[in-house]
Order: structure tokens, then C-alpha cells, then sequence
């Protein structure tokens, strides 16, 4: 069991890939403010964030950050691994299969990965 706590229900865990201790905050990159993940724009994967699928779900490690973030079922991968071809966040979550009334969670899971740098916002096009 991670010795991060974690919400109910909630698809994704996070904790420091080393031995619990946080891992030094990016300087390059600033910390989100509280509500700033905004699903309805496009998000990505962090280039320096690697996934490994697993049959629980998948764990996300980011080089940059030395941190490890865990998605607690293939939904969420599904959603994360598809963000970058979605105008928005909640067309992925749509293409996925998760209706609208079902996205609390994951937007709430995804708001988690943007605020710990796992994923950034898309770039204009």
C-alpha cells in the first residue's frame, strides 16, 4: 500500500519515487494554482514523463521530477494516453467511453496529474 494517502475513488495515486521524500519542485516549471487544470482545453503528457502499462493501470514516472504517479485502472490510461489528440479534456474522457455525468473523477484525477507536472497544457496550434 502507498504511504500517500489517497481519495476514494479516485483513478490516479501519486507519491515520491524515493523513499517518500518529495522530490525537489522543478524551477522551470512553476506550480499550478489551485484550479488552474482546466479541462476544457487540451492537456499532453510532460515529455519527461514515461508510462509503463500494468494491468492495474499503468505508473507514469516523471525524469524531471523524480516522481511516480500511479492510474488505478485502463480508463485513465486510456484518457491520459490520448489527451494530446483531443481538443479538450473532456472529448477524451468521451472517447474513452466515460459520459459526461461519469467524469467527476477523472477530471478530478487529471487535475491531480497537472498539478504535480505529469501533464501541461497543448501548445497552440
Amino acid at each position: 500500500m502507498s504511504d500517500c494517502p489517497v481519495l476514494p475513488r479516485d483513478p490516479v495515486g501519486t507519491s515520491p519515487a524515493h523513499g517518500g521524500v518529495p522530490a525537489p519542485r522543478d524551477a522551470a516549471r512553476p506550480a499550478l494554482s489551485p484550479g488552474a487544470f482546466d479541462p476544457g482545453r487540451g492537456w499532453r503528457l510532460h515529455p519527461q514523463v514515461a508510462v509503463r502499462p500494468e494491468p492495474f493501470g499503468a505508473l507514469l514516472y516523471h525524469f524531471g521530477t523524480r516522481r511516480l504517479s500511479f492510474l488505478k485502472n485502463r480508463t485513465i490510461l486510456t484518457v491520459v494516453s490520448t489527451l494530446a489528440d483531443h481538443p479538450d479534456v473532456r472529448s477524451a474522457c468521451r472517447a474513452a467511453g466515460v459520459a459526461d455525468p461519469d467524469q467527476h473523477p477523472y477530471l478530478r484525477a487529471l487535475g491531480v496529474l497537472a498539478g504535480s507536472g505529469m501533464l501541461v497544457p497543448q501548445e497552440v496550434r
